[in-house]
């Protein structure tokens, strides 16, 4: 089991990285325009906010690394670094886009049930 809940902690880690490469790098290319439905105004002016978010997203997916690392010892790190993925994915869904909740709070609650039952 623990190795389940290993690879799902994993799997929202590599999601936090894919989010930080949209935001950082990709924000104002055609795929992450495509991908947030922004216009090349809109991505050219907010591109410095995009890539504050896309840093944080970063620190989550380390967090999360961090924490699978240290084996049994990264328990309260996993623990911790989920309700954080968990929080900003539904403060997301409530202020920007209904999606992230299950772009990210799903795949941050399913790993964190595993964690708690591994």
């Amino acid at each position: 089991m623990t190795t389940l809940a290993n690879i799902a902690v994993g799997a929202v880690a590599l999601l936090h990285v894919y989010f930080l490469v949209l935001e950082m790098s990709l924000w104002d290319k055609p795929f992450g325009r495509k991908t947030f439905g922004l216009t090349p105004e809109f991505a050219a002016a907010s591109k410095s906010l995009a890539a504050n978010q896309g840093l944080y997203n970063g620190f989550l997916a380390a967090g999360l690394a961090w924490g699978i690392c240290l084996g049994a010892a990264g328990y309260e790190i996993k623990l911790f670094f989920l309700a954080c993925v968990i929080v900003a994915g539904v403060f997301g869904a409530m202020t920007a886009n209904r999606k992230i909740l299950w772009v990210q709070a799903v795949p941050g609650a399913l790993a964190l049930g595993l964690v708690l039952a591994a």
